[in-house]
């Protein structure tokens, strides 16, 4: 089925008209696909489910191409981002075309199906304005951390739960339930990875997400933990390009406090939750799983 998918979005951006666009998309890493992965395994039976789930893969591209301007990454899953290739006005008008384009598509759907994911886009954008506002300082505001990641992440896997469930004639609101806790605990390991995932594995320098000055829940934890003093040294490292000497430091005394221990316990909480909602579901389950231990 997600062969199906990957057809159909080929297919969208061809139907652009703009032979540079096709191009330039055929150049990104498709990643995971687990907004589509989600939508087909809630409505695998549901005649439009492979063409919502292009829909939302267009939109989570288009979201990522704009997310690599604002954060000036060089690069994507491993690969040179079109910001690096390209230049950020390429980066910034490809995301244009692949948002319109999935919004025309939408069009087609339920009203209940179009408004939410339209409305979670609309979040998915304030989440990102929020990310970046965070950065300015030392955030250790656990719940507006936490806030964020709901708005830039979790809201558009939690509108594709919604939305499939709605296709499949399930209980929506059970299934947006689901959708949100996986965003959540997906966004936090991803956090986590950021410190513990090595820099071949990553794509790009660990403990970057420090550097460009995001504090994810890790850093929140530890600096609750850590003496006054070891708090100054952590908050005079933040949003700094790192030393190997500060890494290393920074890496002992969360290893020192059971940080990512602590972290992980978080994210697995919120998918039990998720599994709690809509009954011991084996796929669902198993997508709850594939985000949980991921390890890159």
């Amino acid at each position: 089925m997600l062969e199906r998918v990957e057809a159909i979005i080929a297919q969208l951006v061809d139907e652009v008209g703009y032979a540079n666009a096709s191009k330039l998309f055929a150049k990104l890493s498709g990643g995971k696909r687990l907004r589509a992965r989600l939508i087909l395994t809630i409505a695998p039976e549901a005649p439009t489910a492979p063409l919502l789930g292009a829909i939302v893969e267009l939109i989570h591209a288009a979201s990522l191409l704009h997310d690599d301007v604002i954060d000036e990454a060089m690069v994507r899953r491993g690969v040179e981002s079109v910001n690096a290739t390209h230049g950020s006005k390429m980066a910034i008008m490809l995301g244009d075309i692949l948002y319109s384009k999935a919004f025309s598509e939408l069009t087609s759907f339920d009203p209940l199906i179009s408004r939410a994911i339209a409305e979670s886009v609309t979040k998915l954008s304030v989440g990102e304005m929020m990310d970046v506002e965070m950065a300015n300082a030392f955030n250790t505001d656990r719940d507006l951390y936490l806030k964020m990641l709901y708005l830039k992440t979790a809201t558009l896997i939690e509108s594709c739960a919604y939305s499939a469930a709605i296709l499949a004639g399930k209980d929506a609101d059970a299934y947006a339930t689901y959708g949100k806790n996986l965003g959540l605990a997906f966004q936090i390991v991803d956090d986590i990875l950021d410190i513990t995932a090595d820099e071949a594995t990553l794509g790009k320098p660990s403990l970057n997400d420090f550097s460009e000055g995001k504090v994810t829940l890790p850093y929140i934890d530890l600096y609750e933990r850590l003496d006054h003093e070891q708090q100054k040294r952590l908050l005079n490292n933040h949003a700094k390009v790192l030393s190997t000497e500060e890494k290393v430091w920074i890496r002992t005394k969360m290893d020192e406090n059971s940080i990512i221990e602590h972290s992980y316990k978080h994210a697995r909480v919120l998918c039990d939750e998720a599994i709690g909602a809509i009954g011991d579901d084996v796929a669902l389950r198993a997508i709850i799983e594939s985000v949980i231990q991921r390890s890159h």
